[in-house]
């Protein structure tokens, strides 16, 4: 007969007999000191109850019913982060803003706010009469280049007959030079509003309605993000029309205090979280501000960050977690293997009665992971998932349908 059974026999004696009364109301007398084991054997019993009550057994189907999963523990490098915050803000490198190149009035608008556009599309379309007449000019002077050419050719032949004088085949030679130079202005003031060489060669065959037609065309693939443009209205040279961003990336202004400074550098890797269901990402820092700012004290430093699915949107507030340093400790576990018990911090363990929770002294730690400086040594095998849940069953005593001990 084991102990606890051997208890159990003597306490139900004891009460049968009204024993009971005389442990609680005074003190042995000197003709019961034989019953003195019999109490020994009852603390130790209690005490043996209560470490019990610290070990929960679990099948390994339990275990992987309810996530519990198992881990060697052991050495690792423990990442040392600075948390700050942070904005995301549009890659000004890859922000357009579109202006028409001649004034003229709204005939057509093809985008709005929100739309995808490709480069070269067109966005709106304007009546220019400024446009008419840049390309009535490059057809007038292309017509005098052809007439100065021609005559020039006239009197060259002239001149190496000795037919005409020189001063005629002089002057011919002029004219072509200033019509060639002519053509040249008007062709490039219609390269600088956006026409190609093809376009121009095509210009004198096109339809005259077409001649007062501009095409506010997108510079780059991207998204219109502001728009300030109506059918109808006047639009001057310099109005902004659109502006275009390309979304695939953003940045990551950080802000960073005075008093970090030192540990930031270009290059180190930097978790960007958002919460509310947004996945956190992964960067380095590209740019460091070289000023700090008069009314925040802090300085800017950036991260390019891809955003292919657009889950970054500009505007959201982040928090930055910034590698500072990284460090080999004898023993690293997860967090979540970290639990509070009966104002203890502890970690389940795995004994030949179970898993137990065995409190544990907590040392440096990062957002993921922690390094145990005592209470864990290297190759004990612990709770590195699921251990929320044996802190529940210590707590109320009952696992599931009674699984505890």
């Amino acid at each position: 007969m084991n102990r606890r059974m051997k208890v159990q026999v003597l306490l139900g004696a004891l009460v049968l007999l009204g024993v009971s009364t005389v442990f609680v109301l005074r003190p042995p007398l000197a003709h019961e000191a034989e019953d003195q084991p019999a109490r020994e054997i009852i603390k130790e019993a209690q005490h043996d109850e209560h470490e019990d009550e610290d070990r929960i057994r679990l099948t390994e189907e339990e275990m992987r019913e309810f996530g519990v999963e198992l881990s060697l523990a052991g050495p690792g490098k423990l990442k040392l982060h600075v948390n700050l915050p942070g904005e995301i803000a549009l890659n000004a490198d890859r922000v357009v803003h579109v202006v028409p190149r001649v004034p003229g009035i709204v005939s057509e608008v093809r985008k709005t706010l929100g739309n995808r556009v490709r480069k070269g599309e067109t966005m709106a379309v304007l009546e220019s009469r400024e446009l008419a007449d840049a390309k009535a000019t490059f057809l007038a002077v292309r017509e005098r280049l052809l007439l100065a050419e021609a005559n020039f050719r006239r009197e060259e032949g002239l001149w190496e007959k000795k037919i005409t004088a020189e001063q005629e085949f002089l002057q011919a030679k002029q004219s072509l030079a200033e019509a060639r130079i002519e053509s040249k202005l008007a062709e490039q003031k219609l390269h600088a509003l956006g026409f190609s060489e093809d376009y121009l060669a095509k210009l004198p065959s096109a339809p005259d309605a077409s001649y007062t037609r501009y095409e506010i065309t997108a510079s780059l693939d991207g998204t219109v993000i502001a728009k300030h443009i109506v059918l109808g209205e006047v639009l001057k040279d310099d109005s902004e029309a659109f502006i275009i961003a390309d979304l695939s990336t953003v940045w990551v202004d950080i802000s960073v205090y005075q008093k970090d400074l030192p540990l930031i550098r270009e290059g180190i890797p930097v978790v960007i979280s958002a919460g509310h269901g947004v996945e956190d990402a992964q960067g380095v820092i590209s740019y460091i501000g070289p000023m700090v700012g008069e009314k925040t004290r802090t300085a800017v430093a950036r991260v390019v960050l891809p955003n292919p699915e657009g889950h970054w949107r500009p505007g959201m507030f982040i928090t930055a977690a910034v590698t500072v340093e990284s460090v080999d400790v004898a023993v690293l576990v997860s967090k979540e293997a970290l639990q509070s018990h009966e104002n203890e911090t502890v970690v389940f363990v795995e004994t030949e009665e179970g898993l137990e929770a065995q409190p544990v002294k907590v040392g440096r730690k990062n957002q993921t992971h922690a390094e145990i400086t005592d209470g864990l040594s290297k190759g004990q095998r612990y709770v590195s998932q699921g251990a929320f849940t044996l802190k529940a069953q210590l707590t109320k005593g009952a696992f599931g349908d009674g699984h505890s001990h």
